[in-house]
């Protein structure tokens, strides 16, 4: 064996499991032990039904933290999304009400491509405010929430906004309630998604951008990198998100008022960061977000299932989970 072999073969061999991004695998660990912890709570919760209708309702979260991981990871934050869903749905439903389309199924579809369309929008307000405005996406971000939902309340006029027609109900509710193959839409609809998320943000030149800003603006910028542009179709992306979430939950429940999508922004960010995306930027992983979202969706499954805790403190274990998730990925990156 020649001295350059037996270097390849050290070289090889220095791979261990100790060289496995513990931040990447620590999600997918958590959720292996949570599915334990659940099977010992309650025998059915291990039910492949309970599962399956677990994993739906985790869509709408799912899915915008898909387009919040871009976000993040471009250094940056949104909390407008809870009210961009309500605001989103409501003018869907106003559209789909004002009848200006005869025939159901194009109403539905023009529906579908108005929702793609002003998601897209919100996103790019959200994106040119934080750029070309200068402003902290924080504040950014805090303002258009607060006019999404301003906006929301006032086209309900504080109360609901309610899909009229039962052909269209009937003819939309397959969006939620179908399956493929017995899989349930929504699922498909989250692989979808997350596919597609995935190969661009680890196969594109964008993706790589996304994380070059994410990492140091400066250096990108000085790399010859539209960081602007970067920053602001991240948001776009989100918006998007959002638009495909609305598409699912408006035939869940056929309404929508000024409380949809409230304290959705904390669970789409905790989703993030349980999955293991660093909250300053520079690395995401969407399907480390995906699993983030079911944790969270385990989370009150089991408090459902249990006697032991009261399913009111949801929301105290969601904040504690994010916390948690913190600490966590601040230990592991000291390990690195």
């Amino acid at each position: 064996m020649t001295s350059e072999t037996q270097a390849d073969t050290g070289h090889r061999r220095a791979r261990t499991w100790r060289d496995i991004d513990l931040r990447a695998v620590a999600p997918f660990a958590a959720l292996f032990l949570l599915l334990i912890v659940g099977a010992l709570v309650n025998p059915n919760f291990i039910g492949l039904n309970n599962l399956s209708n677990v994993a739906t309702r985790s869509a709408f979260i799912a899915i915008i933290a898909v387009g919040a991981t871009f976000v993040i990871s471009s250094g940056d934050l949104d909390l407008s999304v809870g009210s961009m869903v309500a605001f989103v749905a409501s003018l869907m439903i106003l559209f789909m009400n004002s009848g200006v389309i005869a025939d159901p199924a194009l109403m539905l579809l023009a529906a579908i491509v108005l929702t793609l369309v002003i998601g897209s929008l919100c996103g790019l307000v959200n994106g040119l405010i934080t750029t070309v405005g200068r402003i902290e996406p924080f504040i950014a971000t805090l303002g258009t929430m607060g006019i999404y939902r301003g906006l929301t309340t006032w086209l309900s006029q504080g109360g609901a906004i309610t899909l009229r027609s039962a052909e269209q109900q009937a003819l939309y509710r397959p969006a939620y309630f179908g399956s493929v193959l017995g899989v349930p839409v929504p699922i498909l609809v989250i692989l979808i998604v997350t596919a597609i998320a995935a190969f661009i943000l680890y196969r594109t030149r964008y993706g790589r951008h996304v994380t070059a800003v994410g990492s140091s603006r400066d250096v990108a910028r000085y790399s010859g990198i539209a960081v602007d542009k970067v920053r602001t179709a991240a948001f776009i992306i989100q918006g998007l998100c959002v638009a495909i979430a609305v598409l699912l939950y408006v035939p869940r429940l056929g309404s929508t008022s000024a409380t949809t999508g409230m304290l959705w922004e904390l669970q789409a960010i905790t989703a993030v960061v349980v999955g293991g995306t660093a909250l300053k930027g520079g690395a995401g992983r969407v399907w480390g977000t995906i699993c983030g979202a079911f944790i969270l969706e385990l989370v009150g499954n089991i408090m459902l299932l249990s006697n032991f805790i009261s399913e009111y403190l949801i929301g105290a274990i969601q904040g504690t989970i994010i916390i948690i998730a913190m600490l966590v990925q601040r230990s592991l990156a000291r390990k690195t």
